[in-house]
């Protein structure tokens, strides 16, 4: 099947472009083309890859008028399942991500290469206040880039933004990690920090995109609180459970003074509080371990 084969860019004797730019795309007919058109015009010699997860419309039409190589998928798998196919059907030792909703400006592109060539792994498109879709999500990215720059030791300045440079060969190690849906962002920033591959952050403006957004805020807010707790057991399980292990014995503790004091006796509650105590920490010790051999590279 086409999205089973590598795509190869003809550029004659040069061989494969060096950048592949990859977008996922559902129903972006309002900008796909003007996207790959742009891109094309500022980097003539990139190969441009647009997945088509099950769209609709025209999007797949339209992208290869303007010029892109086109991955049609038979029905919607989600952003990180279109991500993946791109990122896996790319030629070029150089990836770059990006929305085809007209929301990144290809211009930018050559701002995260840049950056990619004083010696980063990846470069991340780090979105300004005024570029947020929202309040709500505003706020939301806002704790999320907090609890990221906590477990990292490092300042993560954007954990959602889809705009970002890799190297195609680091990206790769942990393609098998991605979630199908829109989350890959997160776990890619994650994985480069765990395995410290250095990750570096260039601001960009992110426009309003053309078309409807297919994240829905009350479907969609569970998944994103998951998010929260999907950082700490991708980086660092310990962190999580170590504070809510030690929680649970303070309390265990506490309580079982009180009723020592009070009652002179050792109560059930007390049994109950320090025994979960005890197995919050060894499940995170066993994450940790888990999240250890997940991270290794053999050979």
């Amino acid at each position: 099947m086409e999205s089973q084969q590598r795509i190869r860019q003809t550029q004659g004797a040069a061989g494969p472009a060096r950048v592949s730019v990859i977008l996922p795309a559902r129903n972006e007919q309002g900008a796909v083309g003007d996207t790959v058109r742009r891109v094309l015009e500022l980097h003539p010699r990139a190969q441009v890859i647009v997945v088509d997860d099950g769209s609709s419309d025209s999007t797949a039409l339209l992208a290869e008028q303007a010029g892109a190589n086109v991955l049609r998928r038979p029905y919607g798998m989600g952003n990180g399942a279109a991500v993946k196919a791109g990122a896996r059907a790319a030629d070029g030792d150089v990836l770059v991500f990006m929305d085809a909703d007209g929301q990144h400006d290809p211009a930018d592109i050559a701002r995260l290469l840049e950056r990619l060539d004083e010696g980063y792994d990846m470069v991340v498109g780090a979105r300004d206040g005024g570029s947020q879709a929202s309040v709500g999500r505003g706020l939301a990215n806002r704790l999320y880039n907090r609890l990221a720059s906590w477990m990292t030791g490092h300042p993560v300045l954007d954990l959602t933004s889809g705009f970002r440079a890799a190297r195609a060969e680091r990206f790769l190690e942990f393609v098998h990690l991605l979630p199908n849906g829109f989350s890959y962002p997160t776990t890619s920033t994650m994985a480069f920090f765990r395995s410290a591959y250095p990750v570096a952050y260039v601001p960009i403006r992110a426009a309003r995109r053309i078309g409807t957004s297919h994240i829905r805020p009350l479907r969609d807010g569970v998944r994103f609180l998951l998010i929260i707790f999907k950082i700490a057991t991708l980086y660092s399980p310990l962190k999580l459970f170590a504070p809510v292990a030690t929680g649970f014995l303070s309390l265990g503790l506490g309580w079982y003074l009180y009723t020592y004091h009070a009652q002179g006796r050792f109560t059930n509650m007390s049994a109950l509080l320090l025994s979960a105590g005890v197995i919050v920490f060894l499940i995170g010790l066993i994450s940790e371990q888990i999240t250890n051999l997940t991270y290794r590279r053999d050979g």
